[in-house]
């Protein structure tokens, strides 16, 4: 060793300790020898413990740098070492072993094709030569020095600097450090004179926020109970069967007599329970990955492959997971890959340049949030993001991704004024990287058997749930939120005007089905001065409450998968606040109790009935009976199950007047079962109908050979069943 490498180590900043730390053979003098070098600060005399005997180690520098010479082939040791106080204890030398990341990881990494990352990176509990311990590994190809800091070295950013592996990648395997260690990675650039405390970008969870460091998971010590689920799930086909989502924030849900947020067991019983009454199919959560400001309810993430320990651990987290699955309920969680804050501990500036992000902020940065964009274009981003996706989907078995931003994604002018962007190689405002990765990013989550992902995507972008081979994005599906906004101006309006807007309540048919659309009314609409739903609704308590029934009765008979913001179920009446809770108390009166119960039989309507949910995307599986009637802004229309015998009627009435004696066409003669009345008495309505029944006679209307006369209430929705028992289908 030379005087500058000694200082080199002793000052942290030597970039291949591997080189200089551990045992090393030594050459001529005509006998075998070897040399074990270790630094050690906080030793005042250290021991090599090898083949049964002690060799005191020299002291070569003082800051605690020491060496022993021993005779013949280098092989297993330990370290006796007695610190200052007298105390002495052996531990096993970090630098004694080998890489552990194969080359063929590596290649993939730096390919961008290493879709499950995790494996290899992060902290991972390990067993290596019969030693416990964990292997770290991190990506960071323009540091000088990498250093794992924790508890377990006192947070000393010298003692346990890692090996540089190719592609920029880091690696180190310490003894004895075990699950529930704090940690973080202290990063020395080789530019800018950059030094920085990072958590880890794989870590697989992290301190309490404000506390910022990563903490070494088992992730493999639970045992899951949900195998039927997950059988199931492979077999499922998502665009035909009934997906109603239950949208909440965790924090926010519930709060126990204390005002604390529930805890993710706690969760896994209360919330199971209640989704599991009230007949959702699935829950659809608000980022859980970690991040520091509550506030920003998650969607600004420092730490993307741990759920936020706010709620308890990795392992708790998937005891929810479990509990819903074995309730028969799917999860689908917020995933954030558009853009990252820029807190100084996490992926900003990881390694002294601009490393997950670009360089230039008319690329990189989001000055509307405050916050900056991945770079699509480079390989190891895109094996990040892409693992991520799939960690959670195989780890926790999580069964869909709601993808979060599409929209600022896509374009490079998203949020721009002329000059604040950089157009793509053929002059367009198109993000072509972006696009290159949400495709592959899709093609790669939909080999996992039932998984499926959802768009938030706010433009007419062409393709966002089509293939990839037929040039789409690959997305399962997407929100549609220009019925959201469309309707919502509709049903804001007093009734006495809505005759001059059915185009409103009509257009969404126009473009239904170009995309596999879900109808959302999300959190997003409940938040920043834009009301609860039911305080949209125009009119009385009695005209709210029944406008709120018959916009959610006409949501479930619209063709698209359905999803209900957390506390639009019960009519809650203040805007939502990530501070506060679902206004339960709201449940003494017998409206909101009323307005539960309809909800809670609405979803039960809809999971029942094949014509609701079978044919959601494709036109064949609705027709339009009569939309004409804006005078007395009623619609009426059909939709249609795979069998085509197997429909349903629907009419729509969005005034206070009824209407008793109401023709329209009917698409055959004969008995008609009223088998859901958004008026009906328990439901809080006036409770005026059809008695439950209804002929159809052979006189032809609306340009169907049959037709009804109906009583329609007011402010409602009714729907119509054949009386008949459906044919047998044949063998």
């Amino acid at each position: 060793m030379t005087e500058q490498e000694l200082e080199a180590i002793a000052g942290g900043y030597h970039g291949d300790p591997f080189a200089v730390l551990g045992p090393h053979a030594l050459e001529g003098g005509g006998k075998k020898q070897w040399e074990v070098r270790a630094f050690l600060p906080q030793a005042k005399e250290v021991e090599v413990a090898a083949a049964g005997e002690n060799t005191p180690m020299e002291r070569v520098h003082p800051a605690g740098i020491f060496v022993a010479r021993l005779d013949g082939e280098a092989g297993v040791y330990r370290l006796r070492v007695t610190d200052y106080e007298g105390h002495a204890r052996e531990v096993e030398d970090a630098y004694r072993f080998p890489a552990l990341i194969s080359d063929f990881d590596l290649h993939l990494h730096s390919e961008g094709t290493n879709y499950e990352g995790y494996n290899s990176f992060g902290a991972h509990p390990a067993m290596v030569e019969g030693v416990p311990g964990t292997r770290f590994a991190v990506w960071a190809p323009n540091a000088l020095v990498v250093s794992v800091i924790g508890d377990f070295n006192d947070w000393d950013r010298r003692r346990s600097p890692m090996r540089l592996r190719t592609g920029g990648v880091w690696e180190i395997f310490l003894p004895g450090v075990g699950a529930g260690q704090s940690y973080k990675y202290f990063v020395q650039s080789r530019f800018h004179g950059f030094r920085e405390e990072k958590a880890d970008p794989y870590g697989f969870f992290m301190e309490v926020p404000p506390k910022s460091a990563s903490v070494v998971a088992d992730l493999d010590r639970y045992e899951w109970h949900d195998q039927e689920w997950m059988e199931r799930r492979a077999d499922a086909k998502p665009l035909e069967s009934p997906i109603a989502f239950y949208e909440l924030h965790l924090g926010s849900w519930q709060k126990d007599e204390q005002g604390n947020s529930l805890s993710y067991r706690e969760l896994a019983t209360k919330l199971v329970d209640y989704v599991k009454r009230m007949g959702y199919t699935h829950i659809e959560l608000m980022p859980i990955a970690e991040h520091p400001y509550s506030p920003s309810w998650g969607y600004q993430v420092t730490g993307y492959f741990a759920p936020t320990s706010r709620f308890g651990s990795p392992q708790d987290f998937m005891y929810l997971v479990d509990a819903c699955h074995q309730a028969g309920i799917g999860v689908v969680m917020d995933w954030v890959p558009a853009h990252f804050p820029k807190d100084a501990h996490g992926l900003v500036y990881f390694d002294g340049t601009a490393l997950y992000e670009h360089s230039d902020p008319r690329l990189g940065e989001h000055r509307d949030w405050g916050t900056l964009i991945f770079n699509f274009g480079r390989n190891e981003v895109r094996s990040f993001l892409i693992s991520n996706a799939m960690f959670w989907l195989k780890k926790y078995h999580v069964d869909g991704l709601r993808v979060d931003a599409v929209a600022s994604m896509l374009y490079l002018d998203y949020s721009r004024k002329a000059g604040e962007w950089i157009p793509n190689i053929y002059g367009g405002n198109e993000n072509l990287e972006a696009i290159s990765f949400l495709r592959k990013a899709n093609e790669i989550v939909h080999q996992v058997p039932g998984a499926m992902t959802i768009a938030e995507e706010s433009t007419a972008f062409t393709g966002v749930s089509r293939p990839v081979y037929l040039n789409g994005l690959g997305f399962t599906m997407k929100w549609n939120m220009g019925w959201m906004h469309d309707m919502l101006d509709y049903f804001s309006r007093d009734p006495v005007f809505r005759k001059y807007h059915q185009n409103a309540i009509t257009f969404s048919m126009v473009y239904a089905f170009t995309e596999n659309f879900v109808l959302p009314i999300s959190h997003d609409e409940v938040v920043y001065g834009k009301r609860a739903l039911l305080d949209k609704m125009p009119g009385d308590e009695w005209q709210r409450f029944a406008n709120a029934r018959a916009f959610l009765s006409y949501m479930y008979g619209h063709p698209g998968k359905k999803l209900l913001f957390m506390g639009c179920e019960i009519g809650q009446t203040a805007e939502w606040s990530s501070e506060g809770q679902v206004e339960w108390w709201l449940l003494q009166f017998p409206i909101h109790q009323k307005l539960q119960r309809f909800c809670a039989a609405l979803n039960e309507l809809y999971r029942s009935e094949p014509a609701m949910y079978e044919i959601d995307f494709q036109g064949w599986g609705f027709e339009w009976i009569d939309f004409h009637d804006a005078e007395h802004s009623v619609i009426s229309f059909a939709r249609y199950a795979k069998r085509r015998e197997d429909y349903l009627v629907f009419v729509c009435n969005f005034t206070p007047q009824p209407h008793t004696r109401y023709r329209i066409g009917m698409p055959e003669a004969g008995g008609y079962r009223e088998i859901f009345n958004s008026d009906a008495e328990i439901f809080g309505g006036s409770n005026m109908g059809n008695g439950g029944y209804v002929m159809a006679a052979p006189t032809a209307a609306h340009g169907r050979p049959a037709s009804a006369t109906l009583v329609v209430p007011p402010l409602a929705v009714i729907v119509l069943k054949p009386a008949r028992p459906l044919p047998a289908l044949e063998a």
